[in-house]
């Protein structure tokens, strides 16, 4: 299982929007999830929680500073 901790950039596997996690809790399966937040088109926050095995960590870029 990939190892994540809050704060990490994170994206799906398959495509999809860069993703901050933001917790860990136990699936009712008993599987444990990482809880993502990103922004949507429109600007507006969005959030669910991923099983660890469907994503993978985004590398941070040069710094802007």
């Amino acid at each position: 299982m990939p190892e994540f901790k809050i704060g990490d950039t994170v994206k799906l596997k398959s495509g999809g929007p860069d993703m901050t996690v933001d917790g860990f809790h136990k699936a009712v399966g008993g599987d444990d999830e990482a809880s993502c937040t990103w922004f949507d088109d429109n600007k507006e926050p969005q959030g669910r929680a991923f099983l660890p095995d469907t994503l993978e960590r985004v590398e941070a870029g040069p710094s802007m500073a």
